[in-house]
């Protein structure tokens, strides 16, 4: 019996790698052809819906470990280098916009949480937190102790997150007005490489670290902070590889596509097809809410859409940096508003509840 398990470890690591191999294989394919076609965030985009339709049609398909946290460490390393003095009083100063637009996002998650229930013939608990524009595992944990679905609300999530990165980065490059934004630090040379791979490495303890206090998307905000704090005084002027900014892409959307499970589809079709329908509803909102936004603070209407779309930071951030747009201030409007999502989320459910018993719904 020991004889078996042992051969049998070996052969089940080979099998891991092939299937490894065959997930990049048909990443690096999908990306390579939307960008010869010249489709928009092509080495994102092209991974995700090459490795989406893969993961439903029953293909196992495995990322390398820690390849989606090295991708987001690799951008918010590179978004907060490019902060500077100016554009860091640029950002503060929209703080009051920020806060509402919050509030926004929060009443029209209320909105779709709504719409979802009946749609999918779940409970208050799965529909608000599947609704919630928080993370995805944050949500799914506080339904679970609420008597929630987490299995749905995780799926719904995932939906969510997906269909933003799907749709609002397209609609934003093909119909958007690019902005006229350069990088904001100086290209890499021989003489800033040893100090952007110190802060690189440093970018991941620090990240680590943030993460074991359980706060929202530490992979991402910890390297920005960190490169925020050496951009702004001037300590490392630097800018991320162009390479490196597209191989984070690539593991983004590889990682992103092969969360369609079709076993999870398969088993909650309802709740899915509920989901895309409350997502649609939601990006609809964020638009609409961005033309509000936009016209009250003068921020172009590009960046206020990505500043109010349903999730995926990072996601949106990329696109910002693609259209040459304002990716310190996108930032600013998505952190904010998921630490006060995750952090309100108990008290707005009890407000959720209360409006569904007057209006005898929901």
């Amino acid at each position: 019996m020991q004889d078996r398990d042992t051969a049998a470890t070996p052969a089940k690591g080979l099998r891991r790698w092939a299937r490894t191999g065959l997930t990049y294989a048909i990443a690096g394919l999908a990306g390579w052809t939307a960008h010869t076609l010249g489709a928009p965030l092509a080495w994102m985009l092209g991974p995700f819906f090459a490795c989406a339709a893969a993961s439903a049609m029953g293909v196992r398909l495995t990322t390398i470990p820690f390849s989606r946290q090295l991708a987001q460490i690799t951008i918010g390393l590179g978004i907060g280098l490019r902060f500077t003095p100016e554009t860091l009083l640029a950002t503060l100063a929209l703080t009051p916009a920020m806060l509402v637009a919050t509030v926004y996002v929060i009443a029209y998650t209320l909105g779709a949480a709504f719409l979802f229930r009946p749609l999918a013939g779940v409970g208050r608990p799965t529909a608000f937190f599947a609704t919630a524009a928080g993370g995805v595992a944050d949500m799914a944990v506080v339904a679970r102790d609420k008597g929630g679905d987490a299995s749905a609300v995780a799926l719904v999530q995932a939906l969510r997150v997906s269909i933003t990165v799907a749709v609002v980065p397209i609609l934003v490059i093909t119909f958007g007005t690019p902005g006229t934004i350069p990088d904001a630090a100086p290209p890499l040379t021989a003489d800033t490489l040893l100090p952007l791979l110190l802060a690189f490495a440093v970018a991941i303890l620090a990240a680590r670290a943030l993460n074991l206090t359980r706060l929202p998307n530490a992979w991402l905000v910890a390297p920005m902070l960190l490169g925020l704090s050496l951009g702004a005084t001037g300590t490392l002027s630097a800018s991320v590889p162009s390479g490196a900014i597209l191989a984070a892409q690539l593991f983004l959307g590889t990682w992103l596509g092969t969360q369609f499970q079709r076993e999870m589809l398969l088993a909650l079709p309802r709740v899915a097809l509920a989901g895309v329908c409350a997502s649609g509803f939601m990006i609809v909102a964020a638009f609409a809410g961005a033309l509000v936004l936009s016209a009250a603070t003068g921020l172009p209407m590009a960046t206020a859409f990505l500043a109010l779309a349903p999730a995926a930071v990072t996601e949106m951030v990329i696109t910002a940096k693609v259209m040459h747009l304002d990716p310190e201030i996108i930032t600013g409007f998505h952190i904010l508003r998921i630490f006060i999502v995750i952090s309100t989320a108990t008290l707005v459910y009890r407000l959720y509840q209360r409006i569904g018993d007057r209006l005898g719904a929901g």
